[in-house]
């Protein structure tokens, strides 16, 4: 938990920078900030997703994942939860952007391969090396939200306690439901790696959402997440290779 805190404290200092300076800065400058994060969320995104052993099972995973999110509208609750926040806890001057930094931060913060090794290394052994290089991004991502969006962003901060942290608390748990390989390192169990593509792709989402390229409910996709390391387990037990032996051939 030591790396989580350490992630939440960057956010919230970030995010209290990024209000301090917020109305100083051009908006131009602003923009061109937030252009540099949409596309390094964007180069991220792209570099884990690349890493699947098999594109169909971060696919038939994101399918899955995205029917199950648009039924339960994951999405929509999150935005009610910003929007009560909002009126909760903010003045009215204060409210514009504010569930828009909410949902985007607390996406940025809690998607990705980051996220699930460095939470899970953090809980089990306790080394948080992850999650004090995320701290570090995550700061410097809070003090431009913040500055461009406002105050949503350090309640997004609450995303990482309840997330990351939930993760590394449960760390001892879910580490059984990754390995397939005991003599492999967290980062090249093959269900670890067909969940942080998935979480890749996500990310990649999120960067157009950012670069106001196209609106997509990222959220939605969450239960992709979940999807993909059972797909594999799946195959694992059907006895079936991840590239369905095609690489053989």
């Amino acid at each position: 938990m030591i790396g989580t805190l350490i992630n939440f404290s960057f956010v919230i200092v970030g995010g209290l920078l990024g209000l301090a300076i917020g109305s100083r800065l051009p908006d131009r400058i602003k923009t061109i900030v937030i252009s540099a994060i949409g596309l390094m969320t964007l180069i991220i995104g792209v570099s884990s997703a690349i890493k699947t052993e098999n594109p169909l099972i971060p696919l038939l995973s994101l399918v899955l994942g995205g029917v199950v999110g648009e039924l339960i509208d994951i999405d929509k609750g999150i935005n009610v939860l910003g929007e009560w926040l909002k009126k909760r806890f903010t003045r009215p001057e204060s409210q514009q952007n504010f569930t828009m930094a909410f949902v985007i931060a607390s996406l940025q913060f809690c998607v990705g391969p980051l996220t699930i090794l460095g939470a899970i290394n953090d809980g089990l052994s306790g080394n948080f090396s992850l999650l004090a290089i995320k701290a570090v991004l995550d700061g410097f991502s809070a003090i431009v939200f913040a500055s461009s969006f406002g105050i949503g962003v350090l309640f997004a901060g609450a995303t990482i306690l309840i997330v990351q942290g939930g993760i590394s608390l449960l760390a001892g748990l879910i580490k059984p439901l990754l390995i397939s390989l005991p003599e492999a390192s967290m980062a090249a169990q093959p269900r670890v790696i067909e969940l942080s593509a998935v979480g890749g792709v996500i990310l990649i989402g999120l960067a157009l959402n950012i670069l106001e390229l196209k609106r997509i409910k990222v959220a939605n996709l969450l239960p992709a997440l979940i999807i993909a390391p059972l797909i594999v387990v799946l195959l694992n037990v059907l006895n079936i290779p991840l590239d369905f032996g095609l690489s053989s051939h």
